[in-house]
Order: C-alpha cells, then sequence, then structure tokens
C-alpha cells in the first residue's frame, strides 16, 4: 500500500538544513541523520545509539510516566529533575522535617526514602507492526472498531512478550497521527526511593518569576535510586529486602563540559507536539484551549498562594499542585503570544493550500481529505471546547470535594453483598495530609464565581440556582454549606449508594449536577472528534507524501526520542542571549531575595555561589562556574529529566525547561528562536559535594 512507501523513502532522504529540528525514534533513525550527527561531533557508533549492549538508550528511562531519567552509577542512581521528584519530596515532607524546604541526603541505604506510584521505566526494545495490522485489516474497520482493535492486539502482544520474560510490558502506539503503529516493550521498576534532595530555593531557583525564562540559574535535579529483587537483579515490589539494581551499563558523567557550538544529544520521553496539526486546530488550541486555561488557572493560583505563604504546613501541601498548575498557565499565554507573533495560522492555511493543491494535482487521498469539511467540523466544535475547557479547569482536579463529587457517581469501587443493595456502600480513603480545608473552600468558591462570568447559562450547572436562592448567590456560604453537610468530605465514612438518602447529600447532589453538566458538552464533542482525527490524519499523510524526498519525525507521544543540535544561544532583536549563566549571576538575583520571593535562598548558597575558587568544577575554557546552558535540541513537556549527552555519549547536564521566545514549538518548531534550556551536570555535583557532602554518591557515580 502506498501509505507505507512514503515513510521507507524518508529514512532514505538526506537532511534538510534543519538539522536541530526533529524527535526521532530510535531504532530506525535515518542513517542520513546519523551521518548529520557525526559531521556535527557525535563520535560513537550507529549501534551504540539503539542495538549494542552499552547502548546509550539502556541508560535513559520514562520516569514515573511524566518525566525522563537517566542512570548514572553501578548501583542504580538516577538523575532526574527536582521538579519531576517534587511530589515525592513533598510526600515525606513534615512542617519537623521538611525536605522540600531544607532539602535531603541519604547517608546510607537504609535512610533511602521509598515512594508509593513511582516507577521508571526501560525500553527493551520498538518494532514498527504497521504492515502486520493492515494485513489484518485495521485500516478497513471504521475508527471506534480500530480502537477496540488495536486494545484486543496489545493484549495479544503483551501476552506473547510475557511468556517469554514475566517483567516484560508492551505498548501499541500510533505514529504518524495514525498512520503507523508501533509496537514497545518496557521493563518496568517499581521500587524506587529518594536518595538526594537539594533544597527548594536552588531546585525551584527563580520560581514562576523566571519559569520558561532565559538566562536562568535553577539547579533543577534530584536523585533517586532503583531497587530490585536481591535474586534476580530483575522488578520488585518494594520490600526492605530489595538490593540497589546492578543495570549492565549506565551513563558516564563528564566533567569536561562544552563550549558553543558543541555537539549536544537529548534522549528521553517528550509527551505531546502537534507539529502536524492542521491550521483550524491550532486556531482551537489558541482560543478555546490555551486561554480558558490559562485564565481559570490565574484565579485558582491567586487563591492558593494566599494560604501558602500565610501556613508552612499549607505550602508544604500545595507546592506540587502549584507548581502544577503555574507552569501550563505561563505555557499557555506564551504559546498563544508566540502563535500571533509569528503568524503561524496564517502560514499554516498558506501551506494546506499547497497541499490541497498537490491533492487536486496527484489525485492522491482525493475524496477523503477535505479541508472544507474540517473547518465545518472545528467551527462546530470550537463553540463548544470554551466553555468545556473552563468547567474542566474549574471542577476537574482542583479541589477535593468537587473530585469527590464527581467520583461518587463515575466507577467507584462498590463494596458490601451484592444481594444485599442497600447494605453497599462506597468510601474514600483519608487523604487529609494532601489538602488542606480552608485553602480548597476558598478555591471553588473563586471558581465558582469566575465559572459564571466565563460560560453561558446552558452550562451552568443546576446548583447555581441553590446559590442564587438559598445563599443570595454567595460562592464560599454554598461551598461552606455543602462541606460541612455532606458525608463526602467526612473521614473513612460510608457511603451507602442505594439509600434513599443518598441523592439529597448536598455533595453527592452537586456531583449530580456537575455530571448532567458534563453530558451537555458530549454531543457534539463525540460526534466531531473521530471525524476530525480522520481528517488530520489525512493530512499529515498528504503533507508527508508531499514531501517524500524528505526525512519525516513522528509526533511526540512519550515514547523515546533522540534529538540532536548544538550548544549556543540565540538572538532576540538584535540582542544576543549568550549560552551559559554563571555562579555570579545567580549571586546577583540572590541579593534581590528579600523583596523578590522566587529568589530567597539560604546564606549558605550564597556562600557557596559566591567562592572564588570552584575547582575541578570551574569550566577550563571561560573560568568560570557555570549553571545553566543552552541548545537547539527539540524538546517538549515529559522531556524534563532527559540526559543532554556530547559527542562522546558522557552525560554534560539535564534538560528542564524551553524559552518563552518559542513557546509555540509545540506545533511550530522555530529553529532560530527555540532552545532546550539545562542544568550543567557540574553544577549538580558541586552542590551535591559542597552542600550535600555526599562524597558516598559522587564516588559512587565515578568509580
Amino acid at each position: 500500500m502506498k501509505r507505507l512507501i512514503i515513510y521507507a523513502a524518508a529514512a532514505l532522504a538526506t537532511v534538510s538544513a534543519k538539522a536541530d529540528e526533529g524527535m526521532w525514534t530510535l531504532y530506525n533513525l535515518p542513517q542520513a541523520v546519523y551521518g548529520q550527527m557525526q559531521a556535527e561531533g557525535f563520535s560513537l557508533p550507529y549501534a551504540d545509539i539503539y542495538s549494542s549492549q552499552n547502548a546509550i538508550k539502556n541508560a535513559v528511562v520514562n520516569f514515573s510516566g511524566f518525566c525522563s531519567g537517566v542512570v548514572v552509577s553501578p548501583d542504580g542512581l538516577v538523575f532526574t529533575n527536582h521538579h519531576c521528584g517534587f511530589e515525592a519530596i513533598r510526600s515525606h515532607s513534615t512542617v519537623e522535617h521538611d525536605y522540600m524546604l531544607n532539602g535531603f541526603c541519604a547517608k546510607t541505604y537504609e535512610e533511602e526514602l521509598p515512594n508509593e506510584n513511582m516507577f521508571v521505566s526501560f525500553m527493551v526494545s520498538q518494532e514498527d507492526v504497521t504492515e502486520k495490522l493492515e494485513g489484518m485489516g485495521l485500516f478497513a474497520k471504521s475508527l471506534k472498531e480500530q480502537e477496540a482493535f488495536l486494545d484486543s492486539m496489545e493484549n495479544v502482544m503483551s501476552k506473547q512478550v510475557k511468556a517469554q520474560d514475566s517483567t516484560l510490558r508492551v505498548e501499541l502506539k500510533p505514529f504518524y497521527e495514525g498512520n503507523k503503529y508501533y509496537m514497545t516493550t518496557y521493563r518496568d521498576f517499581t521500587d524506587l526511593r529518594l536518595v538526594f534532595a537539594i533544597p527548594k530555593s536552588m531546585g525551584k531557583f527563580g520560581g514562576e518569576t523566571d519559569n520558561w525564562m532565559w538566562p536562568r540559574q535553577t539547579c533543577d535535579f534530584s536523585v533517586f535510586r532503583i531497587y530490585a529483587d536481591p535474586k534476580t537483579n530483575g522488578p520488585a515490589k518494594y520490600s526492605k529486602d530489595n538490593v540497589p539494581y546492578r543495570p549492565a551499563s549506565w551513563a558516564p558523567v563528564s566533567l569536561e563540559g562544552y563550549q558553543e557550538g558543541s555537539f549536544a544529544m537529548t534522549m528521553g520521553y517528550p509527551g505531546s507536539t502537534s507539529r502536524y496539526l492542521s491550521s483550524y486546530g491550532i486556531k482551537e488550541r489558541r482560543d478555546a484551549q490555551n486561554e480558558p486555561r490559562a485564565q481559570v488557572r490565574g484565579v485558582k493560583q491567586e487563591a492558593m498562594i494566599k494560604h501558602m505563604r500565610a501556613d508552612e504546613a499549607v505550602r508544604i501541601k500545595y507546592d506540587s499542585k502549584y507548581a502544577q498548575s503555574a507552569n501550563y498557565w505561563k505555557n499557555s499565554i506564551g504559546m498563544n503570544k508566540c502563535i500571533d507573533s509569528v503568524g503561524l495560522i496564517k502560514d499554516k492555511a498558506d501551506y494546506e493550500r499547497r497541499i490541497r493543491n498537490y491533492v487536486d494535482s496527484t489525485g492522491y487521498l482525493k475524496g477523503k481529505l477535505d479541508f472544507d469539511l474540517m473547518e465545518r467540523l472545528y467551527s462546530k466544535r470550537i463553540n463548544v471546547m470554551t466553555p468545556f475547557m473552563y468547567f474542566r479547569e474549574t471542577f476537574m482536579g482542583t479541589n477535593e470535594l468537587t473530585s469527590r463529587a464527581m467520583r461518587v457517581h463515575n466507577g467507584m469501587k462498590v463494596q458490601g453483598p451484592e444481594k444485599k443493595p442497600a447494605k453497599q456502600y462506597v468510601t474514600f480513603r483519608d487523604n487529609s495530609d494532601t489538602y488542606d480545608e480552608a485553602t480548597d473552600k476558598e478555591v471553588l468558591a473563586v471558581l465558582l464565581d469566575n465559572y459564571r462570568k466565563h460560560v453561558s447559562a446552558q452550562y451552568l450547572p443546576a446548583f447555581f440556582k441553590t446559590i442564587d436562592s438559598q445563599f443570595g448567590g454567595d460562592c464560599q456560604k454554598y461551598v461552606d454549606y455543602v462541606w460541612s453537610n455532606s458525608i463526602l468530605m467526612k473521614k473513612d465514612a460510608k457511603i451507602y449508594i442505594n439509600k434513599k438518602n443518598f441523592k439529597k447529600d448536598p455533595g453527592v447532589q452537586m456531583g449530580l449536577d456537575l455530571t448532567e453538566t458534563m453530558s451537555e458538552f458530549m454531543p457534539v464533542m463525540r460526534s466531531t472528534a473521530d471525524s476530525i482525527d480522520l481528517q488530520e490524519r489525512y493530512l499529515c499523510d498528504a503533507k508527508i507524501r508531499m514531501e517524500q524526498d524528505l526525512p519525516h519525525y513522528s509526533d511526540a507521544n512519550f515514547t523515546m526520542r533522540l534529538s540532536y543540535g548544538q550548544v549556543g544561544g540565540y538572538n532576540l532583536g538584535g540582542k544576543p542571549s549568550g549560552y551559559y549563566t554563571t555562579a555570579a549571576s545567580m549571586v546577583d538575583k540572590m541579593k534581590r531575595g528579600d523583596s523578590m520571593i522566587d529568589y530567597f535562598a539560604e546564606p549558605v548558597m550564597h556562600e557557596l555561589l559566591s567562592a572564588k575558587d570552584f575547582g575541578k568544577y570551574t569550566d577550563k575554557t571561560t573560568g568560570e562556574m557555570q549553571l545553566c546552558f543552552l541548545t537547539n535540541n527539540d524538546i517538549t513537556g515529559g522531556n524534563s529529566g532527559s540526559p543532554i549527552f556530547n559527542g562522546k555519549g558522557e552525560l554534560i547536564g539535564l534538560a528542564f525547561d524551553g524559552n518563552w521566545d518559542s513557546l509555540s514549538s509545540d506545533i511550530f518548531f522555530d529553529r532560530k528562536l527555540a532552545r532546550c534550556i539545562g542544568v550543567d551536570v557540574r553544577y549538580m555535583i558541586y552542590l551535591m559535594d559542597k552542600w550535600g557532602n555526599a562524597d558516598h554518591l559522587i564516588k559512587e557515580i565515578f568509580k
């Protein structure tokens, strides 16, 4: 089938000048891409990327399903970002032992802290199974039938793999907007323990002020250790008898540094990009997703931070929640700014006219790819997507009350005897250590007020009538009432779901109203989703066919990818950015810490960063202590914690952010402005050494 030929041609094509763009899968890395990497300074054999026993990919991990990381020692130490370990550090923190605020360093294996629901995954192999699935009729099925078929095939493939090795699992994912499918095999380790964390003042230095900005001085790293079964060295559930994992290979750490123009490569798990997205989809992203997200989160965060600054116990509970919210609040603002500043929607529409002409002249996908239909579908959905995003950002995952109110109606595990419905119940575990009542109540109240202002009456849950009729329109009084009078918020309460008074409970009623409102969005969302997805799939196929003399990478989908480029800055309005920051630049910011909380640092950090001699951590070329640096590697969310390697495959830093001037890179890579911000590994080791006195860890890394 022609669909397959275009990708084979792409793999053999010569790389264009855009050498710094691309999130390449490893097992089928085009030889032309590898050749370009060699030309720019990569010196390892092709097999050492993916297939050899000591391949670089063997040291790179999926960190807990939302970040990346790298194994750096023969005893299973893993480096990732501080913000990737944020929740683990927070969960171990108390007012008496505040590891988030003060940092943490385990001096022995026994002191290393276990973590629930955390893991690392090693990619074992990847394989293109498109031809196999196509031969089984995949593309002849409806999209709904395809979904069920793919789920079934993933189960079959998983059973086949597990029959050979029970520690393995399989993921079957779409690539190139669903035109191809790859099977990826993983091995998961679930006993992951916290080993080292620097104080928040350093791990999150600059806070939201500097987030997505350059220059940066943040020492964004934390250290974990993988534990394994003592008999097999394989995955095992947490046990005090488990021992440090002994990997077959790990990433060597280099203190040699880099220069402008040095080869740089990231390897990690980028989460999601939409580079093939249509102009109509970009408009929806800007107006119906990013704008509501930024607006609601701004309101929510203002309420949260007030309570966090007033009470240390509250701050510990909400540090991670606030950071997660703020990250894509600012990203949404920046992305919209970039979309408009580069005229991205118009440029994409102009490009789509070229594709339309290609389809008309060649007949490829004629009668399938329909731009007029795509425009109508998006126009229909955007009118519902906007209020839906306000709904989601207001009620879903924002506070404990609405989370419980919706969950009690949607799939909770029912307990009690099946033959006695009146005695069947659900219960919420006591998670009071993760939220504060006063904070959550105020957050919900301000969000209710905000929601009413931004959506039409059609999408107002019915309880707004109760707010008006019984509480004089005062959302805070309503929230206080529901919280105090609903069984949902009672500790360890059994909630009997079949008793007559169940639906009279104010929290239960709130959940019913929210569920009914959710159903208002679904008809349009469901009726357009499959058709839009199919048109976007055709658009991607047509683009690659039209440009079949060029290599094309698939959009990110949280599978391992390689990105390569060079160390170097960028030029904005005639002003060069520089490509690294220094200890001196951080001290200058620290001096403003009394008036700007994001630049606060403890006296010991002032002292350490003001040193006159940084010894072996000093860069040999510049003579300075370098903290963070820029490369033109292609990254996105999920790449946080991705190792940055030099041309010899040695670790020189960790990716932790992108830059404000190119936040549209998830949908458009601006090769002039897009930059990856990394933390220098020498900065990391320096603080492990001089602040943490972690001699045992440093010896482990360099032995």
